[in-house]
């Protein structure tokens, strides 16, 4: 059984609650308008046979439309909605990520110490490469990693648009983005204050891999090394070449078998596409069935250990 640790869902009545607060959503995200998202039935049509996902949330944030007393409550509606959704379809799902309110501190301090560490099937929190227009290593939220750090609940980091660029684009903006969110969390020191600290970066590292000789001769050597305490997923659409770079600088043990399904690739993502990449990826079959779970599992016993 292969562990997808980043797929993404849109679960509907949290989706419903955001529609009422933004009708325009979907012209906004064209890509919310796959019915994969929201309808369970009709994504385990296309769900690989050997594959159980780890689920997500999609990048709308109660926070970037809501005063904090109710982004807090619809993030943990939402998070109510994603308990249910795991144990309604426990063979299709290995485990969700749960969402927080950055506009409530004390909230998201309080989801992480109950309602993450109380539900087994709850695996981590997702956290964003830019929060309420700051970066997610500003120092208002230090105390989420401080947490996630102390309770070992590994932290999933996403990219979103910075919203004050006028040139977003779906096909680089959110590589930079993640990529510049790495070297903010870095520069925090927050590898060095928080020893247990482990975060999941989508799509390989971003451009990290390629820009290793850049990191290694410009950054002071403290951070060159902090670069490689971060996991990364396989999330590239394929391309076993830019994984091989990833496996290389992360090294093996850091690597994780995730996809981005249902996006990506119409209709369910691109699941075959990257299982073909690694299994094409000049590694032992040891390696490759790291990669596929086995990392995944040695990182799961760690959470709230």
């Amino acid at each position: 059984m292969k562990i997808d640790v980043f797929a993404h869902v849109l679960l509907p009545r949290f989706y419903q609650k955001m529609l009422r607060l933004d009708p325009h959503l979907p012209d906004k995200m064209p890509f919310l308008q796959n019915p994969v998202l929201t309808d369970m039935k009709s994504r385990a049509q296309y769900q690989h046979k050997d594959t159980q996902q780890i689920i997500s949330y999609v990048n709308v944030n109660p926070e970037d439309y809501v005063e904090a007393d109710e982004a807090l409550k619809l993030v943990q509606e939402a998070n109510q909605e994603l308990l249910e959704t795991l144990q309604a379809h426990s063979e299709q799902f290995a485990g969700g990520v749960a969402m927080l309110a950055l506009n409530h501190m004390d909230g998201s301090l309080e989801i992480l110490e109950k309602f993450v560490t109380q539900n087994q099937n709850i695996v981590g929190v997702q956290l964003f490469s830019r929060h309420l227009g700051q970066s997610v290593a500003a120092p208002e939220f230090a105390p989420i990693f401080e947490t996630c750090a102390r309770l070992e609940i590994p932290i999933w980091l996403h990219p979103v648009f910075d919203t004050r660029k006028p040139d977003n684009n779906i096909v680089f903006s959110w590589e930079y983005e993640q990529t510049q969110a790495m070297l903010e969390i870095v520069e925090a020191g927050y590898f060095r204050k928080y020893p247990n600290l482990k975060i999941i970066v989508h799509h390989a590292g971003a451009m990290v891999p390629y820009f290793a000789e850049r990191i290694r001769h410009i950054l002071p050597e403290e951070m060159v090394q902090d670069f490689k305490k971060f996991y990364v997923d396989t999330a590239l659409l394929g391309n076993p070449k830019a994984l091989e770079l990833a496996v290389d600088y992360f090294g093996i043990e850091k690597v994780l078998f995730g996809t981005d399904a249902p996006l990506g690739i119409l209709p369910a993502g691109p699941t075959k596409e990257i299982i073909a990449a690694i299994e094409a990826m000049a590694l032992s079959t040891k390696e490759k069935q790291a990669i596929f779970a086995d990392n995944w599992y040695r990182l799961l016993k760690q959470k709230g250990s």
